[in-house]
């Protein structure tokens, strides 16, 4: 049990020290992907180490007659043998995640009895501490996963089942956009003995185990990678004396037409001469309605409430409204960007209609993928103001 400690010890300060070796990545929030999304298989080549009683043989000599050694004793008895491994999982987000694995391993002659095949199927969940430690990173190389889980294993030969609760590390390295090298090394437990002879074991009134290292290949099925979802709040915080300062000029801008209405209610001049100077001197600053990556869909209500002062304004003089949507040139491509924009123009457009503005008096532009504003989640809005 000391032996088994220490190496408990070393593998922990090992894991520590390549954790403190990796760059920091700024942290962020992603969106959640679809069902279909972040599906994975894996196969694996497997080494497996089992015994029942004392401990201490199997960490002395793990590799006693590999690959299919056995040594039987009073009290205690391992055997080695190798196996392949296959699994199907999914991440739900890039920290957490289930996979459904199977085991298979022959034994020949396992504990001075006859040839053994054997099954185990296992549930697993899968915890990636680095994305949840260190954050999201999707050109990260090496991701260290704890896992746990639960299942049963069958012996064909002997006819025996048993439970089993299953604990290890998974760590995953980066081979291209889609494939992973693995290094899985995974400790089962059984509640009893199923390789060995007739009946299902040896000696049952033992708690059977099981070590395994296992190396292969895990494969993206679909999307694999998260997006960034910009933190519409944060957004707005970050902007906020923008806001208020185009909202100041906003409402010096209503001031001074109103000045300029009553003054001309006061003076004689001509309905041509009323019309001209209303319509030169009425004058706002646009206002920006902003958006999530890739959605047409405003992102806060608060944006649409923004525009209604500069909608009762145009309304008192008769003036056109001139929406211009964007999009963020460094997502997607200029044909999506160019449709992404326009989709978002008529979004704001249908909402002035609702809040009284004439479709006549709206001149809707698409402007496309653009990069004028830092940072570039700024560039996903649409802007409002009275056409000059």
């Amino acid at each position: 049990m000391k032996k088994l400690l220490m190496v408990l010890a070393l593998a922990s300060v090992s894991v520590a020290g390549m954790a403190q070796d990796e760059v920091p990545t700024e942290k962020y929030s992603v969106s959640t992907n679809s069902f279909w999304s972040n599906w994975f298989i894996q196969g694996n080549v497997t080494w497996n180490a089992y015994y029942y009683g004392g401990v201490n043989k199997i960490l002395s000599s793990p590799f006693y007659k590999f690959p299919m050694g056995t040594e039987v004793g009073k009290d205690d008895g391992h055997a080695t043998a190798l196996g392949f491994s296959v699994a199907l999982g999914k991440w739900f987000t890039p920290g957490l995640g289930l996979r459904t694995k199977a085991n298979f391993a022959w034994l020949s002659k396992a504990f001075d009895s006859k040839s053994q095949t054997y099954l185990a199927l296992n549930e697993q969940a899968l915890f990636n501490l680095t994305n949840m430690l260190c954050g999201y990173d999707e050109n990260r190389v090496w991701n260290f996963i704890p896992y746990a889980g639960l299942g049963v294993a069958r012996n064909f030969d002997a006819k025996a089942n048993s439970f089993i609760a299953s604990a290890g590390l998974l760590n995953t390295f980066k081979l291209g956009k889609k494939l992973l090298f693995n290094v899985d090394l995974g400790y089962y437990s059984y509640d009893k003995v199923i390789v060995g002879g007739e009946g299902g074991g040896i000696a049952p009134k033992h708690v059977f185990n099981q070590f395994a290292l296992e190396l292969g290949i895990t494969y993206n099925l679909g999307k694999a990678t998260w997006n960034k979802t910009p933190d519409v709040e944060a957004l707005k915080a970050l902007s906020q004396s923008q806001i208020d300062a185009l909202n100041a000029q906003l409402a010096d801008e209503q001031a001074e037409n109103a000045r300029l209405k009553n003054m001309l209610a006061n003076q004689k001049a001509t309905a041509g001469e009323t019309k001209t100077v209303t319509v030169k001197e009425v004058v706002a600053a646009p206002v920006s309605v902003f958006f999530n990556i890739g959605k047409s869909k405003i992102a806060s209500r608060k944006d649409v409430q923004n525009v209604k002062d500069l909608v009762e304004v145009a309304k008192a003089n008769n003036s056109k409204i001139v929406v211009t949507g964007y999009a963020d040139s460094k997502t997607g491509s200029a044909e999506f960007n160019q449709k992404l924009s326009q989709k978002r123009a008529e979004t704001v457009a249908d909402e002035l209609v609702k809040l009284g503005m004439s479709r006549d008096n709206i001149e809707v532009v698409a402007a496309g993928g653009v990069n004028t504003l830092t940072p570039i989640s700024y560039n996903r809005r649409a802007t409002v103001e009275i056409k000059k």
